[in-house]
């Protein structure tokens, strides 16, 4: 299952402007983020995300995946690097995002950052 997707934008302040009039009848909003370079629209959490937090105009794309443990982060991450992937981010905890955050990060052949992540305690 999906858990979250990020798109780089090239102008952030008119895409903000665009995503909060054309999610808003689907009952989203902004939820999480700066408001400045980055914001996760959802309900009560944040799945749809849109930013430049590196600053490049030529972002790639961002996807989450669910994993239904930790060691199932652990997993994804080692087979993606078997498979050829580059390590953008060990497993691990992400406590800035809430405390039982424990995701890992690779990059695709083609630089698209791809994402496990569990939100359950150990």
């Amino acid at each position: 299952m999906l858990d979250h997707v990020s798109l780089g934008v090239s102008d952030f302040a008119r895409s903000k402007a665009f995503y909060d009039r054309a999610l808003s009848p689907l009952g989203l909003k902004v939820v999480m983020g700066d408001d400045r370079t980055h914001s996760g629209f959802g309900d009560d959490r944040p799945f749809f995300w849109i930013g430049r937090p590196d600053g490049s105009a030529s972002q790639r794309v961002h996807v989450a995946f669910t994993a239904k443990d930790r060691a199932t982060v652990d997993a994804f991450h080692a087979a993606a690097l078997a498979a050829g992937g580059r390590d953008n981010g060990r497993p691990g905890l992400r406590p800035h995002y809430h405390p039982n955050y424990y995701g890992a990060f690779i990059l695709d052949p083609d630089g698209h950052n791809i994402e496990a992540v569990c939100h359950a305690p150990a």
